[in-house]
């Protein structure tokens, strides 16, 4: 019939393909990608290296208030999840679907909580208070127009004991290395950064151009 060629290429790139991430204790995770659908659609290098970080036990998790922003996927926050932490995954609305099924697919691994939802950088994050415990982010760094936006979100979302851990691959092509010194640039304005060394990363989820840096609110001079 007419019209069934593009539907049928259509669906072919909303299939997925999935990505297992092992785990420490138990069965690895499962994670369905899509083929179509933007950066968003796939388990990338930084977000593997922060959902092992994570296993390493450096932070603890246990009945944790989680978000993460960017979530994509979700592998980050799920792998959270499976450590007892209470998550929310957050991304654009066209990415819940596919942060459903992966909550779907891996909630017999889940100790803790999980659920997906919208958060769209720079705008009200009042549904999302109190302040969580953690913030996880990976790969959140490559469009320019993205920045503010982003660093609105974080400060209107951390408190002073929010520890925000941000995972990210050094990329050397076009205007990456330009977006990158802007973005940490501005976030020390109000934030502290502490890089976490390679040998605390998890052994074999290592790389020397993905890094892990720690983030927390600046204490106001004076305060108790």
């Amino acid at each position: 019939p007419a019209g069934a060629g593009p539907r049928r290429l259509r669906a072919a790139a909303m299939a997925g393909f999935v990505r297992e991430l092992e785990r420490r204790a138990g069965p690895a995770l499962r994670l369905e990608q899509r083929a179509a659908g933007g950066v968003g659609c796939v388990v990338w290098d930084a977000a593997l290296v922060l959902a092992k970080f994570l296993e390493t036990g450096a932070c603890p998790l246990a009945r944790r208030h989680v978000l993460e922003l960017g979530a994509g996927t979700g592998a980050v926050g799920i792998m959270a999840a499976t450590l007892g932490a209470n998550v929310t995954v957050t991304d654009l609305e066209e990415l819940q679907e596919l942060l459903m099924v992966n909550i779907e697919n891996n909630k017999h691994l889940v100790t803790g909580s999980v659920r997906a939802k919208v958060l769209k950088w720079g705008e009200d994050v009042t549904e999302f208070q109190p302040p969580p415990d953690y913030i996880l982010m990976a790969d959140c760094i490559y469009y320019e127009e993205s920045l503010e936006p982003l660093l609105k979100t974080l400060k209107d979302l951390t408190g002073p004991d929010t520890c925000v851990l941000c995972c990210y691959e050094q990329r050397t092509m076009g205007k990456n290395p330009e977006i990158e010194r802007k973005y940490f640039e501005l976030l020390q304005r109000d934030f502290e950064l502490e890089k976490i060394p390679l040998d605390r990363h998890d052994e074999e989820y290592r790389s020397e151009d993905i890094h892990i840096v720690s983030i927390h609110r600046k204490q106001l001079v004076g305060a108790q």
